[in-house]
């Protein structure tokens, strides 16, 4: 039999340390899924395999697109080819996302019975306005919570986001500013990291410091 090829696109991003690859059908349409070490990969073979390659700090899994961080040291010269060998093969062979039963993504801005007015008009606004400009960037965004009493809104940056030194022009000139000015209630946006997100930046950055060091142990 002929095997069938396609033809695998790549778009730079605002972080130099991130490529987005578009395979020219869907990934991932229902909801976007991020990968952060090689542990929470194991439920997706395609980002487990991903992992496998020297310099993958992160793969995110957009609606149409796979964008892949890279750590600061690694040479998308030598990474590129690997990855559109990884991609190709796994969306010509048919193979699933997922295994079965552990793609379930989050619904961070569905807006629920239980949300307050304001709440419901934050997440439309994110989900309506900011989200496609995000992920035109190879990220995306998830609401973490609103505080009423403060008037903070907590968010958190994925994808090719994560670690990009315009990420905080994005919250404060680009978010924040919008919110502000459809909803009074908001007085400021922060981005907060998850446990799991915490850690596994720490992790990362205990890692990179060893290197640095030459292999030996060191306490960050």
């Amino acid at each position: 039999m002929q095997r069938r090829t396609m033809f695998i696109q790549t778009e730079t991003t605002p972080n130099a340390d991130s490529l987005k690859f578009i395979p020219g059908q869907p990934v991932s349409p229902e909801s976007t899924h991020e990968f952060l070490d090689a542990g929470s990969s194991s439920a997706s073979p395609l980002a487990d395999r991903l992992f496998h390659l020297p310099d993958v700090r992160s793969v995110f899994f957009g609606p149409d697109f796979i964008s892949v961080n890279k750590t600061e040291d690694g040479q998308w010269s030598e990474l590129k080819p690997e990855i559109y060998s990884i991609i190709m093969e796994h969306f010509t062979a048919g193979r699933p996302l997922f295994e079965e039963g552990r793609g379930g993504g989050a619904e961070d801005t569905r807006i629920l019975d239980s949300d307050s007015e304001v709440v419901a008009m934050i997440k439309e606004l994110l989900e309506t306005r900011v989200r496609p400009a995000i992920m035109e960037d190879g990220g995306d965004i998830e609401y973490r919570g609103f505080n009423e009493e403060s008037g903070v809104v907590q968010l958190s940056l994925k994808g090719s986001c994560r670690g990009c030194e315009s990420s905080s022009v994005t919250l404060k000139s680009g978010i924040e500013r919008m919110l502000m000015h459809y909803i009074p209630e908001v007085k400021e946006v922060e981005q907060v990291l998850g446990e799991a997100e915490a850690v596994a930046e720490d992790e990362f950055a205990k890692f990179e410091a060893r290197l640095r060091s030459g292999g030996k142990t060191v306490s960050v």
